[in-house]
């Protein structure tokens, strides 16, 4: 029977909000409000075929690419279904991290693929190894698959050891799909999008998470041209064309990107202070330290996780996302940047769940 769902996406949509919630994966909504634009600078039907100029030229400039690598798709969730889909024949071997975002194995199983894992492994701080791709690649490997910033953790991963797994990819005619819609909470020494490291690597992101722009669903795909114009293609199957005043909205956040990216560094990097002086007194959890990110993964020391969430949300009125949805039966996420009294309020409710003074 094929996958047709995502068990992680009922979750989030159904029963992952709370008073004091830290089930989020993105910074706070930014507000119409605060985008220099009127209402008579939009309009309800534009030249949109094969993208939209503008908004091809602004992602483009943005990712410092040609405008013909660029693919515009609805959010970073469409632009992986895509891209996986315009790379992939039903049976064909796919190599996945694990642990992973849940959708990611979801969309691949809903294709047909047949996904095998690598692991990054929490002893080592879920840093990306390509010794663990190395021992699972083989010649039957069609595409790798990863997130960076890892997903759930926030780990970086490297220009270099992205480079070596691109060679092995290479090594067997595969290619490597790196899913960058945490790369820009990277707020110092922000790295270049993998795309730009070989001709093997397809790359996916958005407005979405670091943002604050999720409703604009501006996500785009960075692929050699003639892939892009069968990515585009394909898209003819899932959506023709894409709300014009979204497009008009996105140019002019691209236009204004980077105000609106520090107005919700503030909120992150307060909330991860926080963390990092919890973490460090706090004996029921561990979690490796990482720099950046708008998500941390934490693994619960005794107990149930199930368990512990539910009394979380039910007596706490505070909620995180089960580590089951990620390949970790015993860790919970949480997320940053989107209210730091909220967060700071949402962690003392987690300590006093553990029975902590």
């Amino acid at each position: 029977m094929r996958h047709r769902h995502s068990d992680y996406m009922l979750w989030a949509k159904t029963q992952g909000r709370a008073k004091y919630n830290l089930a989020t994966s993105g910074v706070a909504s930014f507000p119409l409000r605060e985008l220099p634009v009127t209402i008579d600078q939009l309009e309800i039907n534009g030249d949109s075929t094969y993208g939209y100029a503008p908004l091809q030229h602004a992602i483009a400039k943005k990712c410092a690419v040609d405008p013909d690598c660029v693919v515009a798709a609805a959010g970073t969730s469409m632009a992986n279904h895509l891209a996986m889909a315009a790379l992939l024949d039903p049976g064909d071997e796919v190599l996945i991290e694990q642990p992973t975002y849940e959708l990611l194995t979801s969309t691949l199983l809903y294709l047909g693929a047949a996904v095998k894992t690598f692991v990054r492994d929490e002893d080592n701080g879920y840093a990306l190894d390509p010794a663990e791709v190395r021992r699972a690649i083989t010649p039957k490997t069609k595409l790798i698959v990863l997130t960076n910033l890892h997903n759930p953790s926030s780990v970086l991963a490297s220009d270099s050891v992205l480079r070596e797994i691109g060679e092995l990819a290479r090594s067997v005619g595969a290619r490597v799909l790196v899913d960058e819609v945490y790369l820009d909470a990277v707020y110092t020494n922000t790295p270049t999008t993998a795309y730009l490291l070989g001709p093997e690597f397809v790359v996916t992101s958005s407005l979405t998470k670091v943002y604050g722009l999720s409703g604009l669903r501006c996500g785009w795909i960075l692929a050699e041209p003639d892939l892009a114009r069968a990515m585009w293609r394909l898209n003819d199957l899932f959506a023709s064309i894409p709300a014009h005043p979204a497009e008009l909205l996105s140019v002019v956040a691209l236009e204004h990107l980077e105000q609106i990216r520090q107005r919700a560094r503030k909120i992150v990097e307060a909330d991860r202070v926080l963390l990092e002086d919890f973490m460090a007194r706090q004996q029921g959890i561990s979690s490796p330290r990482t720099e950046f990110g708008t998500t941390a993964v934490l693994r619960l020391a005794k107990g149930n996780v199930d368990d512990f969430l539910a009394r979380l949300h039910t007596d706490y009125e505070t909620s995180a996302v089960p580590g089951h949805f990620f390949g970790l039966p015993n860790h919970f996420r949480i997320g940053m940047g989107v209210d730091t009294e909220m967060f700071r309020e949402g962690l003392q409710r987690i300590n006093r769940a553990l029975g902590s003074p």
